[in-house]
């Protein structure tokens, strides 16, 4: 389940990219560039710009979907493990507690 709903994602995350990289340009911003006149020529009709708007407004709604449904499902996957800080081992390396220096022997 976990691996469908990623592969979703994914590949709703590559086609909103590339949605929106088709959309025109309406800032004005990126049309001095020089590679504004074949994209503009070529979403010049209304009808293609409302397509690629819905499209848009689609893919986010999936990708929203998406992102909450993963957060759920992995987060119910992990929920018996508790906290981070219980499942760190106690370090048995610590040190002896020092003893009591021996007393001289007089004979040596």
């Amino acid at each position: 389940m976990g691996s469908v709903l990623l592969v979703i994602h994914l590949l709703a995350c590559i086609f909103l990219v590339a949605v929106i990289l088709l959309q025109r340009s309406s800032g004005g911003a990126l049309d001095g560039l020089g590679g504004g006149s074949g994209a503009s020529s070529f979403l010049n009709a209304r009808g293609t710009g409302n397509l690629l708007t819905r499209t848009t407004a689609i893919l986010a709604v999936i990708l929203f979907v998406t992102s909450i449904s993963l957060s759920l499902y992995y987060k119910g996957q992990h929920r018996a493990s508790g906290s981070i800080l219980e499942n760190v081992p106690v370090a048995e390396n610590q040190p002896a507690t020092p003893s009591a220096p021996e007393a001289p022997v007089a004979g040596k």
